[in-house]
């Protein structure tokens, strides 16, 4: 302040303020910058890159149905197969109704999943393994390719990209979903497996359903198999019924999640992701439609959606 002497009182006290603003200025940004890097370091140690580049004992876990496919992919299953003349049009309209049901519900119900299982059971019964599966390449095409979610899409390929394996994990037959798989360029399928002899089925399953608990005993086992580390692993589900997969895993994520799910995710910190649009339009439409009291309505309204979505 010394070298202020020469300035009249005046302008030394007003100098002098403008030194100490400059100073106190720089302190706050100075102080400002370390906290900004300290929350950066922060949010850093709490949100990792993910997934991790290079990281061999980690893989990823994908349900279908409404978590990387709009719809039940035997909903559209049975549409393809309806229309080679599989089946007859009271058969179609099960199915129809079936997937109004999921639409309108946004949630598994284990006894309406059970009946389309049983319903597409009961039709490929006596088919060759090999027949179907090369119809189910036609049916993606037809059906599925425009239904695949594309945020939910990206994130399998961001695994992909990190050198992950990503595998389908779903109730539907392991032939579709195995189709599903490799058309998304996707490492393999785990799915339902419907028995059979000398190539044709029987009409049965081998054990149960890939549903609920049995998925994440088929995580724990394909995992123990490749070597992974679950904690290193990740998971995505739309369906509460998946909490047992998604809580085998270090990084569950919920997509699209029905309200248990939603709940449970916030509950218990895990990641969301909601890619739907116009579910309120989906919600209003279908009761219309099945208000009318007639099956025949439900089916036209359940098609109808599914070619607006396309």
């Amino acid at each position: 302040m010394a070298a202020l002497g020469w300035l009249t009182p005046r302008r030394r006290s007003a100098t002098a303020r403008s030194v100490l603003a400059g100073e106190a200025s720089a302190e706050a940004a100075r102080k400002s910058s370390q906290e900004a890097q300290a929350t950066t370091e922060a949010a850093e140690e709490k949100e990792p890159e993910f997934p991790v580049l290079g990281d061999d004992k980690a893989a990823a876990f994908f349900d279908l149905d409404n978590t990387v496919m709009q719809g039940a992919a035997l909903f559209h299953f049975g549409r393809g197969l309806y229309k080679r003349k599989f089946f007859e049009t009271r058969d179609l309209a099960r199915f129809a109704w079936q997937q109004a049901w999921f639409r309108l519900a946004g949630v598994e119900d284990p006894e309406h999943m059970q009946d389309a299982r049983d319903s597409a059971l009961s039709i490929v019964k006596g088919h060759r393994v090999a027949e179907l599966q090369s119809i189910g390449e036609e049916i993606y095409d037809e059906y599925m390719a425009e239904r695949i979610w594309p945020g939910t899409r990206a994130l399998a390929q961001a695994h992909l990209d990190a050198g992950q394996k990503v595998w389908l994990v779903t109730a539907a037959p392991v032939e579709i979903a195995t189709v599903i798989a490799r058309r998304l360029g996707l490492t393999g399928a785990l799915g339902t497996v419907a028995e059979s002899v000398d190539g044709v089925y029987t009409g049965k399953l081998v054990g149960e359903p890939l549903h609920g608990p049995a998925k994440a005993e088929a995580v724990r086992a394909l995992a123990a198999a490749e070597n992974l580390h679950l904690a290193r692993c990740a998971a995505y589900s739309d369906s509460h019924n998946d909490i047992p997969m998604l809580s085998l895993v270090g990084h569950p994520y919920a997509i699209n999640p029905d309200a248990k799910l939603r709940k449970h995710a916030r509950e218990q910190d895990w990641r969301l992701r909601d890619y739907r649009t116009g579910r309120k339009a989906a919600k209003v439409g279908i009761p219309a439609a099945a208000g009318v009291g007639a099956v025949a309505g439900g089916t036209a309204a359940a098609i109808a959606l599914s070619r607006r979505r396309r």
